[in-house]
Protein backbone atom coordinates (compact mmCIF):
# COMPACT_ATOMS: atom_id res chain seq x y z
CA UNK A 1 0.00 0.00 0.00
CA UNK A 2 1.61 3.29 -1.02
CA UNK A 3 1.98 6.23 0.76
CA UNK A 4 4.02 8.43 -1.62
CA UNK A 5 2.59 10.69 -3.82
CA UNK A 6 2.47 9.75 -7.09
CA UNK A 7 1.66 12.71 -8.85
CA UNK A 8 4.37 14.12 -7.18
CA UNK A 9 2.53 16.70 -4.95
CA UNK A 10 5.75 18.43 -2.39
CA UNK A 11 4.49 18.54 1.14
CA UNK A 12 6.41 22.06 0.77
CA UNK A 13 4.15 23.22 -1.53
CA UNK A 14 1.50 23.29 1.33
CA UNK A 15 3.74 25.00 3.94
CA UNK A 16 4.68 27.57 1.19
CA UNK A 17 1.30 28.59 0.67
CA UNK A 18 -0.16 28.43 3.85
CA UNK A 19 3.02 30.43 5.36
CA UNK A 20 1.88 33.32 2.03
CA UNK A 21 -1.52 33.19 2.95
CA UNK A 22 -2.08 33.19 7.05
CA UNK A 23 -5.91 34.13 6.25
CA UNK A 24 -7.01 30.88 4.76
CA UNK A 25 -9.26 29.05 7.16
CA UNK A 26 -9.81 25.93 5.05
CA UNK A 27 -9.14 24.06 1.71
CA UNK A 28 -11.87 22.80 -0.52
CA UNK A 29 -10.26 19.72 -2.16
CA UNK A 30 -11.82 19.27 -5.73
CA UNK A 31 -12.40 16.38 -7.43
CA UNK A 32 -13.94 16.20 -10.97
CA UNK A 33 -16.67 13.57 -11.70
CA UNK A 34 -17.56 12.49 -15.22
CA UNK A 35 -20.22 15.27 -15.38
CA UNK A 36 -16.72 17.79 -14.75
CA UNK A 37 -18.81 18.57 -11.64
CA UNK A 38 -16.54 19.33 -8.48
CA UNK A 39 -16.95 17.37 -5.56
CA UNK A 40 -15.15 16.51 -2.29
CA UNK A 41 -14.46 18.03 1.18
CA UNK A 42 -13.80 21.35 2.89
CA UNK A 43 -11.03 20.41 5.08
CA UNK A 44 -9.34 22.85 8.24
CA UNK A 45 -5.94 24.45 7.97
CA UNK A 46 -3.56 21.82 10.15
CA UNK A 47 -5.53 19.13 7.68
CA UNK A 48 -3.73 20.37 4.35
CA UNK A 49 -0.45 19.21 4.95
CA UNK A 50 -1.58 15.83 5.62
CA UNK A 51 -2.88 15.89 2.06
CA UNK A 52 0.24 16.32 0.91
CA UNK A 53 1.84 13.96 2.86
CA UNK A 54 -0.46 10.77 3.17
CA UNK A 55 -3.49 11.68 0.41
CA UNK A 56 -6.74 11.41 1.92
CA UNK A 57 -9.23 8.40 1.31
CA UNK A 58 -12.64 9.26 -0.32
CA UNK A 59 -15.10 6.93 -1.16
CA UNK A 60 -15.18 5.84 -4.91
CA UNK A 61 -18.74 6.22 -5.28
CA UNK A 62 -18.23 9.80 -5.64
CA UNK A 63 -16.84 9.43 -9.10
CA UNK A 64 -20.15 7.20 -10.02
CA UNK A 65 -22.96 9.64 -9.49
CA UNK A 66 -25.36 11.18 -11.48
CA UNK A 67 -26.19 14.97 -12.36
CA UNK A 68 -28.15 15.36 -8.98
CA UNK A 69 -25.72 13.73 -6.80
CA UNK A 70 -27.55 10.05 -6.27
CA UNK A 71 -25.49 7.13 -6.26
CA UNK A 72 -25.70 5.01 -9.62
CA UNK A 73 -25.34 1.41 -8.42
CA UNK A 74 -24.76 -0.27 -12.36
CA UNK A 75 -21.08 2.04 -12.46
CA UNK A 76 -19.68 -0.32 -10.28
CA UNK A 77 -18.56 1.99 -7.58
CA UNK A 78 -21.26 2.04 -4.54
CA UNK A 79 -22.31 -1.59 -3.09
CA UNK A 80 -20.56 -3.94 -5.65
CA UNK A 81 -17.21 -2.54 -3.87
CA UNK A 82 -19.12 -1.65 -0.70
CA UNK A 83 -18.26 1.88 -1.14
CA UNK A 84 -14.65 1.40 -0.87
CA UNK A 85 -12.47 4.29 -0.03
CA UNK A 86 -9.39 4.94 -2.81
CA UNK A 87 -6.89 7.73 -1.76
CA UNK A 88 -7.37 11.30 -3.46
CA UNK A 89 -3.89 12.97 -4.30
CA UNK A 90 -3.67 16.40 -4.75
CA UNK A 91 -2.61 18.13 -8.19
CA UNK A 92 0.30 20.24 -8.22
CA UNK A 93 0.23 23.98 -8.82
CA UNK A 94 -3.77 23.92 -8.40
CA UNK A 95 -3.45 24.97 -4.76
CA UNK A 96 -4.84 28.66 -5.15
CA UNK A 97 -7.04 31.34 -2.52
CA UNK A 98 -10.58 31.22 -3.03
CA UNK A 99 -10.63 35.49 -3.05
CA UNK A 100 -14.26 36.01 -2.29
CA UNK A 101 -14.48 33.80 0.56
CA UNK A 102 -15.32 35.00 4.15
CA UNK A 103 -13.68 33.75 6.12
CA UNK A 104 -10.49 32.58 3.73
CA UNK A 105 -10.62 29.36 2.36
CA UNK A 106 -8.50 27.95 -0.34
CA UNK A 107 -8.78 24.90 -3.02
CA UNK A 108 -6.83 22.15 -4.76
CA UNK A 109 -7.80 19.76 -7.51
CA UNK A 110 -7.15 16.35 -6.62
CA UNK A 111 -6.97 12.58 -8.33
CA UNK A 112 -8.16 9.36 -7.21
CA UNK A 113 -5.82 6.51 -7.08
CA UNK A 114 -6.29 2.82 -5.71
CA UNK A 115 -4.31 2.42 -2.41
CA UNK A 116 -1.73 0.94 -4.29
CA UNK A 117 -0.79 4.15 -5.80
CA UNK A 118 -1.87 3.40 -9.20
CA UNK A 119 -4.73 5.71 -11.23
CA UNK A 120 -7.98 4.99 -10.39
CA UNK A 121 -9.49 3.92 -13.71
CA UNK A 122 -13.08 5.92 -13.33
CA UNK A 123 -10.82 8.96 -12.79
CA UNK A 124 -11.36 11.19 -16.25
CA UNK A 125 -7.91 12.91 -15.02
CA UNK A 126 -6.47 9.80 -15.69
CA UNK A 127 -7.55 9.13 -18.88
CA UNK A 128 -6.44 12.13 -20.83
CA UNK A 129 -2.71 11.33 -19.05
CA UNK A 130 -2.76 8.54 -20.63
CA UNK A 131 -3.40 9.69 -23.78
CA UNK A 132 -0.62 12.05 -23.11
CA UNK A 133 1.60 9.62 -22.38
CA UNK A 134 1.17 7.41 -25.15
CA UNK A 135 1.69 11.04 -27.05
CA UNK A 136 5.19 11.02 -25.55
CA UNK A 137 5.76 7.68 -26.50
CA UNK A 138 5.94 9.05 -30.35
CA UNK A 139 7.60 12.06 -29.12
CA UNK A 140 4.39 14.21 -29.61
CA UNK A 141 3.60 16.63 -27.09
CA UNK A 142 0.26 17.87 -27.17
CA UNK A 143 -1.24 22.03 -26.42
CA UNK A 144 -3.91 23.98 -26.61
CA UNK A 145 -6.29 25.69 -24.42
CA UNK A 146 -10.07 25.55 -24.20
CA UNK A 147 -12.61 28.31 -24.92
CA UNK A 148 -15.84 29.00 -22.08
CA UNK A 149 -19.23 29.53 -23.33
CA UNK A 150 -21.62 30.49 -20.49
CA UNK A 151 -24.94 32.57 -19.70
CA UNK A 152 -25.37 35.01 -16.60
CA UNK A 153 -29.22 34.58 -15.85
CA UNK A 154 -31.08 36.31 -12.79
CA UNK A 155 -30.91 34.37 -9.75
CA UNK A 156 -35.19 34.65 -9.56
CA UNK A 157 -37.31 33.95 -12.70
CA UNK A 158 -38.85 36.63 -14.59
CA UNK A 159 -42.49 37.62 -14.77
CA UNK A 160 -43.39 34.48 -16.99
CA UNK A 161 -41.36 31.72 -14.07
CA UNK A 162 -38.82 30.93 -16.92
CA UNK A 163 -34.91 31.82 -16.81
CA UNK A 164 -34.10 35.21 -17.99
CA UNK A 165 -30.54 36.63 -18.82
CA UNK A 166 -28.78 38.34 -15.82
CA UNK A 167 -29.50 43.06 -15.24
CA UNK A 168 -26.13 44.60 -16.04
CA UNK A 169 -24.37 44.39 -12.46
CA UNK A 170 -23.22 47.77 -13.28
CA UNK A 171 -26.90 49.74 -13.41
CA UNK A 172 -29.36 47.37 -13.52
CA UNK A 173 -30.24 47.97 -17.01
CA UNK A 174 -31.80 45.06 -19.46
CA UNK A 175 -31.30 44.36 -22.78
CA UNK A 176 -33.32 42.14 -25.02
CA UNK A 177 -31.04 42.21 -28.04
CA UNK A 178 -28.66 39.72 -29.38
CA UNK A 179 -25.67 42.33 -29.44
CA UNK A 180 -23.11 39.57 -30.33
CA UNK A 181 -19.79 41.26 -29.85
CA UNK A 182 -21.48 44.24 -28.39
CA UNK A 183 -19.06 46.11 -25.75
CA UNK A 184 -22.00 48.17 -24.31
CA UNK A 185 -23.21 44.25 -23.02
CA UNK A 186 -19.39 43.90 -21.45
CA UNK A 187 -19.65 47.26 -19.60
CA UNK A 188 -22.51 46.60 -18.40
CA UNK A 189 -20.95 43.58 -16.61
CA UNK A 190 -17.70 44.86 -15.67
CA UNK A 191 -18.25 45.10 -11.54
CA UNK A 192 -18.85 41.23 -12.25
CA UNK A 193 -16.32 40.53 -14.64
CA UNK A 194 -13.75 42.79 -12.62
CA UNK A 195 -14.46 40.25 -9.94
CA UNK A 196 -13.58 37.44 -12.03
CA UNK A 197 -10.30 38.87 -13.95
CA UNK A 198 -9.42 39.66 -9.97
CA UNK A 199 -10.07 36.20 -9.00
CA UNK A 200 -8.00 34.92 -11.99
CA UNK A 201 -4.87 36.46 -11.43
CA UNK A 202 -5.56 35.41 -7.58
CA UNK A 203 -5.34 31.85 -8.69
CA UNK A 204 -2.85 31.60 -11.71
CA UNK A 205 -5.72 31.40 -14.47
CA UNK A 206 -4.08 32.67 -17.72
CA UNK A 207 -7.69 34.20 -18.17
CA UNK A 208 -8.07 35.91 -21.31
CA UNK A 209 -10.29 38.13 -24.11
CA UNK A 210 -14.02 38.49 -23.03
CA UNK A 211 -16.84 38.68 -25.40
CA UNK A 212 -20.82 39.24 -25.67
CA UNK A 213 -21.75 36.07 -27.81
CA UNK A 214 -24.55 35.36 -29.99
CA UNK A 215 -27.21 35.48 -27.08
CA UNK A 216 -28.77 38.20 -24.74
CA UNK A 217 -26.41 37.46 -21.60
CA UNK A 218 -24.15 35.01 -23.05
CA UNK A 219 -20.91 35.76 -23.21
CA UNK A 220 -17.33 33.95 -23.62
CA UNK A 221 -14.28 33.45 -21.75
CA UNK A 222 -10.68 32.48 -23.60
CA UNK A 223 -7.42 30.76 -21.60
CA UNK A 224 -4.17 31.16 -22.73
CA UNK A 225 -2.91 28.25 -25.04
CA UNK A 226 -0.91 25.78 -22.44
CA UNK A 227 1.97 23.32 -23.26
CA UNK A 228 0.47 20.71 -20.25
CA UNK A 229 -3.46 19.65 -21.88
CA UNK A 230 -4.02 18.07 -18.64
CA UNK A 231 -3.87 21.61 -17.08
CA UNK A 232 -5.74 23.54 -19.73
CA UNK A 233 -8.22 21.37 -18.70
CA UNK A 234 -7.94 22.02 -14.93
CA UNK A 235 -8.27 25.75 -16.25
CA UNK A 236 -11.86 24.94 -17.54
CA UNK A 237 -12.53 23.21 -14.36
CA UNK A 238 -10.90 26.22 -11.79
CA UNK A 239 -12.65 28.68 -14.31
CA UNK A 240 -16.24 27.25 -14.26
CA UNK A 241 -15.77 27.16 -10.34
CA UNK A 242 -14.78 30.83 -10.08
CA UNK A 243 -17.50 32.65 -12.53
CA UNK A 244 -20.11 30.33 -10.48
CA UNK A 245 -19.10 31.55 -7.26
CA UNK A 246 -18.60 35.10 -8.73
CA UNK A 247 -21.93 35.07 -10.28
CA UNK A 248 -23.84 34.00 -7.15
CA UNK A 249 -22.48 37.16 -5.22
CA UNK A 250 -23.44 39.34 -7.78
CA UNK A 251 -26.88 37.93 -7.35
CA UNK A 252 -27.01 36.25 -10.66
CA UNK A 253 -26.58 32.71 -12.34
CA UNK A 254 -23.82 31.16 -14.13
CA UNK A 255 -25.35 28.84 -16.47
CA UNK A 256 -23.45 26.21 -17.99
CA UNK A 257 -26.37 24.48 -19.11
CA UNK A 258 -25.45 23.40 -23.44
CA UNK A 259 -28.93 25.05 -24.30
CA UNK A 260 -30.96 27.07 -21.64
CA UNK A 261 -32.83 28.93 -24.29
CA UNK A 262 -34.73 26.88 -27.44
CA UNK A 263 -34.39 30.19 -29.50
CA UNK A 264 -31.06 31.40 -29.07
CA UNK A 265 -27.85 30.05 -29.34
CA UNK A 266 -26.29 27.23 -27.44
CA UNK A 267 -22.60 27.25 -25.02
CA UNK A 268 -20.04 25.75 -26.70
CA UNK A 269 -16.65 24.32 -25.14
CA UNK A 270 -14.64 24.27 -28.01
CA UNK A 271 -11.05 22.67 -28.06
CA UNK A 272 -7.94 24.75 -29.63
CA UNK A 273 -5.22 21.91 -29.68
CA UNK A 274 -1.78 20.96 -31.96
CA UNK A 275 1.26 18.53 -30.83
CA UNK A 276 4.83 19.65 -31.00
CA UNK A 277 7.36 17.64 -31.53
CA UNK A 278 10.84 16.47 -29.79
CA UNK A 279 12.24 19.93 -30.94
CA UNK A 280 9.39 21.89 -29.71
CA UNK A 281 8.31 22.12 -33.21
CA UNK A 282 4.66 22.23 -34.50
CA UNK A 283 3.70 19.59 -36.79
CA UNK A 284 0.94 20.73 -37.74
CA UNK A 285 2.73 24.15 -39.16
CA UNK A 286 2.72 24.54 -43.17
CA UNK A 287 5.53 22.90 -45.03
CA UNK A 288 7.75 25.14 -46.47
CA UNK A 289 6.98 25.73 -50.01
CA UNK A 290 3.74 24.06 -50.01
CA UNK A 291 2.36 27.39 -50.69
CA UNK A 292 -0.28 27.37 -48.58
CA UNK A 293 -1.11 23.43 -48.37
CA UNK A 294 -1.78 22.48 -45.07
CA UNK A 295 1.12 19.97 -43.50
CA UNK A 296 -0.42 16.14 -43.89
CA UNK A 297 0.12 15.36 -40.14
CA UNK A 298 -2.71 18.24 -39.63
CA UNK A 299 -5.38 16.84 -42.03
CA UNK A 300 -4.67 13.23 -40.54
CA UNK A 301 -5.05 14.34 -37.28
CA UNK A 302 -8.81 16.13 -39.03
CA UNK A 303 -9.65 12.60 -40.35
CA UNK A 304 -8.60 10.84 -37.29
CA UNK A 305 -11.17 12.89 -35.45
CA UNK A 306 -13.76 12.84 -38.23
CA UNK A 307 -13.88 9.30 -38.43
CA UNK A 308 -14.31 9.64 -34.78
CA UNK A 309 -16.39 12.11 -33.78
CA UNK A 310 -19.48 10.43 -34.36
CA UNK A 311 -19.34 7.34 -31.76
CA UNK A 312 -17.28 9.86 -29.23
CA UNK A 313 -20.37 12.52 -29.71
CA UNK A 314 -21.84 10.73 -25.63
CA UNK A 315 -18.42 12.81 -24.28
CA UNK A 316 -19.10 15.84 -26.10
CA UNK A 317 -22.59 16.01 -25.74
CA UNK A 318 -23.38 13.67 -22.71
CA UNK A 319 -26.71 15.10 -21.64
CA UNK A 320 -30.46 15.72 -22.82
CA UNK A 321 -30.59 19.08 -23.09
CA UNK A 322 -27.10 19.03 -25.05
CA UNK A 323 -28.42 17.47 -27.81
CA UNK A 324 -31.00 21.14 -28.39
CA UNK A 325 -27.78 22.78 -29.75
CA UNK A 326 -27.20 21.04 -32.53
CA UNK A 327 -29.11 23.24 -35.03
CA UNK A 328 -28.19 24.38 -38.63
CA UNK A 329 -27.19 28.35 -38.52
CA UNK A 330 -26.34 28.24 -34.57
CA UNK A 331 -22.39 28.04 -34.77
CA UNK A 332 -22.67 24.64 -33.65
CA UNK A 333 -21.62 21.78 -35.81
CA UNK A 334 -24.36 19.58 -37.15
CA UNK A 335 -21.71 16.80 -39.25
CA UNK A 336 -18.35 15.83 -38.76
CA UNK A 337 -17.24 18.54 -41.46
CA UNK A 338 -14.08 20.58 -41.36
CA UNK A 339 -12.77 23.78 -43.21
CA UNK A 340 -10.25 26.63 -43.04
CA UNK A 341 -11.33 29.88 -41.47
CA UNK A 342 -15.05 28.42 -41.28
CA UNK A 343 -17.18 28.35 -38.07
CA UNK A 344 -19.64 26.21 -39.77
CA UNK A 345 -17.92 22.98 -39.85
CA UNK A 346 -17.18 20.85 -36.65
CA UNK A 347 -12.96 20.59 -36.83
CA UNK A 348 -12.01 24.20 -37.86
CA UNK A 349 -8.03 25.56 -39.02
CA UNK A 350 -8.05 29.09 -37.90
CA UNK A 351 -7.12 31.85 -39.57
CA UNK A 352 -3.36 33.13 -38.78
CA UNK A 353 0.18 32.31 -38.77
CA UNK A 354 1.49 29.23 -41.00
CA UNK A 355 3.83 28.34 -38.37
CA UNK A 356 0.78 28.40 -35.71
CA UNK A 357 -1.59 25.84 -37.34
CA UNK A 358 -3.60 23.89 -34.62
CA UNK A 359 -7.35 22.28 -34.80
CA UNK A 360 -10.33 23.91 -32.88
CA UNK A 361 -12.77 21.30 -31.92
CA UNK A 362 -16.17 22.40 -32.49
CA UNK A 363 -18.57 19.63 -31.02
CA UNK A 364 -18.27 19.94 -27.08
CA UNK A 365 -20.76 21.47 -25.27
CA UNK A 366 -20.11 23.73 -22.12
CA UNK A 367 -21.78 20.68 -20.46
CA UNK A 368 -18.84 18.48 -21.53
CA UNK A 369 -15.87 17.35 -19.16
CA UNK A 370 -13.14 19.00 -20.33
CA UNK A 371 -10.48 16.41 -19.16
CA UNK A 372 -12.53 13.45 -21.01
CA UNK A 373 -13.02 15.93 -24.11
CA UNK A 374 -9.36 16.49 -24.29
CA UNK A 375 -8.64 12.11 -23.80
CA UNK A 376 -11.14 11.54 -27.14
CA UNK A 377 -9.49 14.48 -29.14
CA UNK A 378 -5.84 13.24 -28.92
CA UNK A 379 -7.19 9.96 -28.97
CA UNK A 380 -9.00 10.68 -32.63
CA UNK A 381 -5.99 12.64 -33.83
CA UNK A 382 -3.42 10.28 -32.53
CA UNK A 383 -5.69 7.51 -34.69
CA UNK A 384 -5.61 9.42 -37.67
CA UNK A 385 -1.88 10.06 -37.92
CA UNK A 386 -1.37 6.43 -37.15
CA UNK A 387 -3.37 5.37 -39.83
CA UNK A 388 -2.89 8.19 -42.55
CA UNK A 389 -6.98 8.65 -42.91
CA UNK A 390 -7.58 11.11 -45.28
CA UNK A 391 -10.50 13.93 -44.04
CA UNK A 392 -11.54 14.55 -47.90
CA UNK A 393 -11.95 18.25 -49.22
CA UNK A 394 -12.22 20.70 -46.79
CA UNK A 395 -15.66 23.07 -47.04
CA UNK A 396 -16.04 26.13 -48.06
CA UNK A 397 -18.86 28.60 -47.49
CA UNK A 398 -21.92 27.70 -45.52
CA UNK A 399 -21.11 24.04 -44.02
CA UNK A 400 -24.70 23.50 -42.79
CA UNK A 401 -25.55 23.33 -46.44
CA UNK A 402 -22.42 20.90 -47.77
CA UNK A 403 -23.43 17.60 -46.68
CA UNK A 404 -22.00 15.33 -44.04
CA UNK A 405 -18.55 15.74 -45.32
CA UNK A 406 -16.45 12.58 -46.05
CA UNK A 407 -17.82 10.27 -42.66
CA UNK A 408 -21.60 10.28 -42.77
CA UNK A 409 -23.64 11.44 -40.50
CA UNK A 410 -23.01 12.46 -36.42
CA UNK A 411 -26.32 10.40 -34.43
CA UNK A 412 -29.07 12.10 -34.45
CA UNK A 413 -30.07 11.95 -31.01
CA UNK A 414 -28.67 11.23 -27.09
CA UNK A 415 -30.57 8.03 -27.42
CA UNK A 416 -28.24 7.38 -30.79
CA UNK A 417 -25.36 8.62 -29.21
CA UNK A 418 -25.65 6.48 -26.19
CA UNK A 419 -25.71 3.33 -28.16
CA UNK A 420 -23.22 4.26 -30.44
CA UNK A 421 -20.76 4.69 -27.81
CA UNK A 422 -21.57 1.79 -26.16
CA UNK A 423 -20.60 -0.08 -29.36
CA UNK A 424 -17.22 1.41 -29.67
CA UNK A 425 -14.06 -0.32 -29.19
CA UNK A 426 -12.43 3.34 -29.92
CA UNK A 427 -14.00 5.36 -26.89
CA UNK A 428 -13.41 2.34 -24.46
CA UNK A 429 -9.83 2.67 -25.41
CA UNK A 430 -9.77 6.15 -25.53
CA UNK A 431 -11.56 7.02 -21.97
CA UNK A 432 -10.13 3.23 -20.39
CA UNK A 433 -13.01 0.29 -19.67
CA UNK A 434 -13.92 1.60 -16.43
CA UNK A 435 -14.78 5.10 -17.30
CA UNK A 436 -16.22 4.25 -20.51
CA UNK A 437 -18.44 1.69 -17.93
CA UNK A 438 -19.15 4.52 -15.59
CA UNK A 439 -19.94 7.07 -18.85
CA UNK A 440 -22.62 4.67 -19.79
CA UNK A 441 -24.11 4.00 -16.37
CA UNK A 442 -24.65 7.31 -15.35
CA UNK A 443 -26.03 8.35 -18.89
CA UNK A 444 -28.57 5.57 -18.51
CA UNK A 445 -30.19 6.62 -15.22
CA UNK A 446 -30.44 10.26 -16.56
CA UNK A 447 -32.27 9.11 -19.48
CA UNK A 448 -34.38 6.41 -17.82
CA UNK A 449 -34.90 9.90 -15.18
CA UNK A 450 -35.70 11.84 -18.49
CA UNK A 451 -37.87 9.54 -20.08
CA UNK A 452 -39.92 8.93 -16.71
CA UNK A 453 -40.50 12.49 -15.51
CA UNK A 454 -44.20 13.65 -16.89
CA UNK A 455 -43.09 17.47 -17.81
CA UNK A 456 -44.96 20.85 -17.90
CA UNK A 457 -45.21 20.02 -21.80
CA UNK A 458 -46.94 16.57 -21.64
CA UNK A 459 -49.54 18.27 -19.99
CA UNK A 460 -49.99 21.25 -22.29
CA UNK A 461 -49.79 19.25 -24.95
CA UNK A 462 -52.19 16.66 -23.36
CA UNK A 463 -53.93 17.00 -20.81
CA UNK A 464 -57.28 18.08 -22.12
CA UNK A 465 -56.56 17.46 -25.69
CA UNK A 466 -55.88 13.24 -26.15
Amino acid sequence: MSHSPPLGADPAEAEEFLARHPEIEAIDIVLVDVHGVGRGKIIRRHELAGLYREGRHLPSSILGLDLLGEDVEETGLVWQVGDADRRAWPVPGTLVPLPWTTPARAQVLVTLHELDGSPMGADPRHALSRQIASLGRQGLRPAGAFELEFYLLDATSGPDGQPRPAAASLDGRRSGGVHVYGLDELDGQQPLFADVYAAARAQGLPLETLISEYAPGQFELTLHYRTDLVRAADDLVMLKRLVRAIARRHGAVACFMAKPFGEHAGSGMHLHVSLADVAGQNVFADPAGAGGALADPLRHAIGGLARTMAESMLVFAPHANSWRRFVARSYAPVAPTWGINNRSVALRVPAGSSTQRRIEHRPSGVDANPHMVGAVVLAGLALGLAQGIDPGPPVGGNGYEGGTGAFGLLPQDWRAAIELARASPFLQEALGADLHRVLLAVTEAEALRFATTVTELDYRLGLHTV
